[in-house]
């Protein structure tokens, strides 16, 4: 499970540069990627409130929660901050409905094509594969 979780250290990033999805206004004008990074820049020059909620729960929560299992997986880190771990995961799934409920209301307004990308694949694996870590990691009693 370590080594998983040191994998999470190069995925996230990935995933957050990934496209997450494709929008357009109409279709025949060709569709813009949209991934958490420019998504990102684009609510910091509108929203700077929300854009770092969003910062916190898609970049800061995941790889935090991903620092602290590694330092709980070679004892440099007590497993008692096991349960402050798993809710900094639990945050990080939260962007992920996020998301989703952001397709499905562009996908309800009409005259937009939205398409989903390979990067919200990667993005929610990361996040359920590090909730699965850290439910692996729980000390045996």
């Amino acid at each position: 499970m370590k080594y998983l979780n040191l994998s999470l250290l190069i995925l996230f990033p990935i995933a957050w540069f990934a496209p997450l999805l494709r929008a357009a206004l109409l279709p025949i004008f060709g569709m813009d990627e949209i991934s958490v990074i420019t998504g990102l820049q684009s609510l910091w020059e509108s929203d700077t409130a929300l854009a770092l909620a969003v910062t916190f729960l898609a970049i800061f929560a995941p790889y935090a929660k991903t620092i602290g299992l590694a330092l709980l997986h070679w004892n440099l880190m007590s497993p008692k901050t096991l349960p402050v771990l798993e809710i900094l995961g639990k945050l990080a799934m939260a962007d992920v409905f996020l998301i989703a409920l952001y397709i499905v209301i562009a996908k309800g307004a009409g005259h937009v094509t939205i398409e989903t990308a390979w990067g919200l694949y990667l993005f929610t694996a990361c996040i359920l594969a590090s909730i699965l870590i850290s439910w692996k990691s729980k000390p045996k009693p």
